[in-house]
């Protein structure tokens, strides 16, 4: 069976495409993928304003932001299938004009029933957008490249909390003007920035290389020749029936994998505005958000350095391992922590591991699915894993109350995330999938 290695492409002219290919394509990627997470986070900023204005209590909040994934997942696998079968360029746009709106409409929240309803319509709205995205990658990177892919894509999550942290708390710090209160000004902002990016990825993006007008005749055949190989040396088909990816144990322990992510993921996420106010001795607004930007401009320089090793070594899994076990190590050490600085040192350590392990974590399904496979594989995993998202606030707050404290919540979201780490080194260890061997036929 051959390896990563050696069918790793090495014609100096592959590589040039590639980097073309990266520079027409990730920046858009990554700037939607940014104002994505941007718009399922910054509820995080609002959790005081709107728990006095609605009268929202903690629970109520928890079930509310995690409801979001509520919705995600009952659209993702529907919404893959079409982005397969229309293309990319329209769906992903589609995708980000309907979420923009729904986020505009979240100045509407007057009670905890319209909370719940616009986060759920927002996690409709927003389905299929991120493993739509990791599907798209798939048609123009070869897995030799893919890593770094990913890595590109995934530092939208920094570049959002880094700047839109500050950029809400500025919002949040401003006074009422026209009739809207400042926290409804941050929703119709960032909403409308949403949907005016929504329509220009649709004049922008190309769905597959063939599509492509700034790519020579040449390019597309060398670029299309390396993604055959990568379809060959997998021995996959894309004419497995649909129901084998529902029934393929190793796609299920991607989901439970992903799932423990996205768990360490929000569990933190959701709170860490309200944490860092404590700890400041002051309200959420400006002051936290330029602290809230601290762990992502860590994550934004580490994320393509890792992700850039782990393609030269072809050891994702290994990597992932490493990170998702600095998540748990961070997420776990901070709850101990009552000063700013070692609170700011742990929680970056956490922030660093749980999204460098996502583009690292990427690489083993999307070498195990293909085709239609992968358009349905990838979205199972999204949805299924995406609702670590609506568990991990509703589980920390149940265990905060429980306890009686805000350590022992976060306490329980590491030793998920431990869990989490024991599955990847399974996964390794029984060679079904690994950084270094192409996985079976689906």
């Amino acid at each position: 069976m051959q390896t990563i290695k050696e069918m790793t492409p090495e014609q100096p002219q592959l590589t040039t495409l590639m980097r073309k290919v990266k520079f027409r394509l990730l920046p858009l990627i990554v700037l939607m993928f940014a104002l994505a997470m941007l718009d399922r986070s910054n509820v995080g900023f609002v959790k005081h304003y709107i728990e006095v204005d609605a009268g929202i209590s903690a629970s109520a909040y928890a079930l509310g932001a995690g409801i979001f994934f509520i919705g995600y997942a009952l659209f993702e696998v529907p919404s893959n299938m079409i982005l397969h079968k229309v293309g990319a360029r329209l769906w992903l746009s589609r995708i980000m004009v309907t979420w923009g709106l729904v986020s505009i409409a979240m100045i509407f929240v007057r009670d905890p029933m319209s909370f719940y309803i616009l986060r759920f319509l927002l996690g409709a709205a927003e389905a299929g957008f991120s493993p739509g995205v990791i599907l798209f990658l798939t048609y123009w990177f070869p897995k030799a490249y893919r890593g770094q892919a990913y890595g590109w894509y995934y530092l939208g999550v920094p570049i959002a909390l880094m700047v839109g942290g500050p950029f809400s708390g500025w919002l949040l710090d401003s006074g009422y003007t026209f009739g809207f209160k400042n926290w409804q000004w941050m929703f119709i902002v960032q909403g409308s920035l949403t949907v005016f990016v929504g329509i220009v990825a649709f004049f922008v993006l190309v769905s597959k290389p063939d599509q492509a007008k700034w790519l020579t005749a040449y390019e597309k055949q060398l670029l299309n020749q390396a993604l055959a190989k990568d379809l060959s040396a997998q021995d996959q088909t894309d004419h497995s029936p649909h129901r084998n990816v529902f029934r393929d144990w190793h796609v299920w322990r991607f989901v439970f994998i992903y799932f423990t992510i996205q768990m360490s993921v929000y569990g933190v996420l959701f709170y860490l505005p309200t944490k860092l106010a404590e700890l400041l001795n002051t309200h959420v607004g400006l002051t936290v958000g330029y602290y809230s930007a601290i762990p992502w401009i860590c994550t934004l320089f580490l994320l393509p350095v890792i992700t850039r090793i782990a393609d030269k070594k072809a050891n994702w899994n290994s990597m992932a391992i490493l990170m998702l076990s600095c998540a748990v190590i961070g997420i776990g050490l901070s709850t101990q922590m009552t000063h700013i600085f070692g609170f700011m040192l742990m929680i970056s350590l956490a922030v660093v591991g749980f999204i460098v392990v996502q583009p690292l974590f990427w690489n083993l399904p999307t070498q195990y699915l293909s085709g239609r496979a992968a358009a349905i594989g990838t979205a199972l995993i999204g949805s299924i894993g995406n609702l670590g998202g609506f568990v991990a606030p509703n589980l920390k707050n149940w265990v905060d109350q429980m306890w009686n404290n805000d350590i022992a919540g976060l306490t329980v979201l590491a030793i998920v995330g431990f869990i989490g780490v024991v599955f990847l080194f399974l996964l390794k260890r029984e060679h079904h999938i690994s950084g270094k061997q192409l996985a079976r036929r689906v």
